[in-house]
């Protein structure tokens, strides 16, 4: 509370704060506020829509089938696809534990973008064990949590009352 005011301090505490995740905030530190739900929500979600692009990617197929443009194209289209799929589902995989370079994660956007499938079922696939990147985080916010309270231990005594030698 402000002693001024009587209004609830919006300061945090004093300490690391732990880094928000996407969809779920703060709320992976200590599993509250329906974090199972959340869970639950954001993997189906990711699934259904891994499934809706599989049918647009569908559609646009039959659209070139139609055109008539050769099966070479075809394929090539599929593989493309299949592969970035591929790619991109083992990259956001591994971001999940680890930190990614930020210029080299911007230069592969696009990739990205191009196996969106990929990406959405990692995240499905993720959300059956925790939060996409809760693990990573928690290391860090415990690491953290761990430093600050080695410092603060440190600093606790009060200097002006060290007795002197002899």
């Amino acid at each position: 509370m402000s002693d001024e005011t009587g209004t609830p301090s919006t300061s945090p505490a004093p300490g690391p704060q732990p880094e928000e995740i996407r969809f779920f905030g703060t709320t992976w530190v200590d599993h509250s506020g329906n974090y199972g739900l959340r869970r639950a929500a954001v993997g189906v979600g990711a699934l259904a829509l891994a499934v809706a692009g599989c049918f647009i990617l569908r559609f646009a197929y039959e659209g070139l089938a139609i055109a008539d443009i050769g099966s070479l194209v075809n394929l090539l289209l599929v593989v493309m696809f299949a592969v970035c799929s591929a790619l991109a589902f083992a990259r956001t995989r591994t971001g999940f534990t680890e930190r990614h370079d930020p210029e080299k994660q911007a230069s592969l956007r696009g990739f990205l973008a191009i196996g969106f499938v990929g990406v959405l079922v990692a995240y499905a696939l993720r959300c059956l064990v925790e939060a996409p990147g809760e693990k990573l985080r928690r290391q860090e916010y415990e690491t953290a949590l761990d430093q600050y309270t080695r410092r603060a231990s440190r600093r606790s005594r009060n200097p002006a009352k060290k007795k002197g030698k002899g």
